[in-house]
């Protein structure tokens, strides 16, 4: 009885166990199913959802479309950045071409120093102008360390600048004389309009115009001044009418530079008003080379006025000496005033001017 109470006992114990794991057999496996079906449920639900959804969505938008909206993006995207940025400024497309807004450093330096201009009177023709110019066109002042030259910069591009407006003025003339709008005026008025309107040029700035001039007498900038000098004097005998190709077209230039230079000098001393005196003195010079290629010894004539011309170079390379001593004008202009007269005159002039 007791073993087979035991046994009893024991299958009891082992159909129970049994039936305990079979339950939590069973329920994991339907956990896990129902979590399968849960999940399957869902991923249909999304699926039917996304149908829907695509059946009213817009289909995607072509290469063309694409391309096209690229474009606009980038260049509202240009067009903002150009208006935050300062003008005068662009890019470069695809094939390398610059935009119409492009700015070169030349120009970009010619704006500078054309703005410079204005403090000249303030600051003479210093680096100090340059700076303000730089910093008024919203600019760092340390743009100056663009011109190497420095102030002889802003001399040279207003000299250049003087004879633009010279050449325009007397193109602009000629034009008017073959429309048959004004008559052609004779030589020597010519001539001398001509150097009055360039040398009027110089009024807004004569009071540091001697500043100036000892500036481009620098060593460095003698060969731009004189490439200036020159092309102004040929545009002056080129609407005058000269088309010479003999020994007379470097006469006539030579000559008309010694008066160029000797009229400049008298001015920057001349205080009567509006000059008086230098359009006096420039008349008679006029006057003097006309007549000197007028007369019958052409040849001895065109050999004082080559004379003549460099003397005016020698007087230009000394007028640096005649600034910083000023008790010495008065004898150079007593030179200028003799260029035109005997051999001898001159001869005293030559010793005179080696002396100063």
């Amino acid at each position: 009885y007791d073993v087979l109470l035991a046994i009893a006992t024991n299958i009891h114990v082992r159909l129970k166990t049994g039936f305990v794991l079979q339950v939590a057999v069973q329920g994991t496996v339907s956990l896990q199913c129902s979590n399968v079906r849960r999940g399957f449920h869902r991923a249909a639900l999304l699926r039917l959802a996304s149908d829907s959804k695509s059946d009213t969505s817009v289909p995607p938008p072509s290469y063309h479309e694409v391309h096209t909206a690229g474009e606009s993006s980038s260049s509202s995207a240009q067009g903002e950045s150009s208006e935050d940025a300062q003008p005068n400024t662009s890019f470069q497309d695809q094939s390398g071409e610059h935009g119409e807004d492009y700015e070169t450093e030349e120009q970009l330096q010619a704006r500078i120093l054309t703005a410079a201009l204005e403090f000249v009177p303030q600051h003479g023709w210093t680096v100090e102008a340059i700076a303000a110019a730089a910093e008024t066109l919203g600019l760092s002042s340390a743009s100056t360390g663009m011109f190497n030259n420095g102030a002889g910069d802003l001399v040279l591009h207003f000299v250049a600048q003087c004879n633009a407006q010279l050449a325009e003025t007397l193109a602009e003339q000629n034009n008017q004389v073959q429309l048959g709008q004004s008559e052609a005026k004779k030589t020597a008025e010519f001539l001398k309009d001509a150097v009055e309107t360039r040398l009027r040029m110089l009024i807004p700035y004569i009071d540091t115009w001697p500043q100036a001039m000892s500036i481009l007498l620098l060593p460095h900038n003698i060969p731009d001044s004189l490439k200036h000098l020159s092309t102004m004097v040929d545009d002056i005998w080129y609407y005058a009418g000269d088309r010479s190709t003999d020994v007379n077209w470097y006469t006539r230039r030579a000559a008309l530079t010694g008066i160029y230079n000797t009229t400049e000098l008298v001015m920057v001393q001349d205080s009567s008003p509006d000059f008086e005196e230098t359009w006096a003195f420039l008349d008679n010079r006029i006057k003097d080379v006309v007549n000197m290629a007028n007369t019958a010894k052409q040849v001895q004539a065109t050999g004082e006025a080559v004379v003549q011309g460099l003397m005016g170079a020698a007087i230009t390379v000394t007028t640096q000496k005649m600034i910083q001593f000023p008790e010495r004008n008065i004898l150079a202009l007593t030179i200028m005033s003799c260029l035109y007269f005997s051999d001898y005159m001159k001869e005293k002039c030559l010793a005179c001017l080696s002396f100063t």
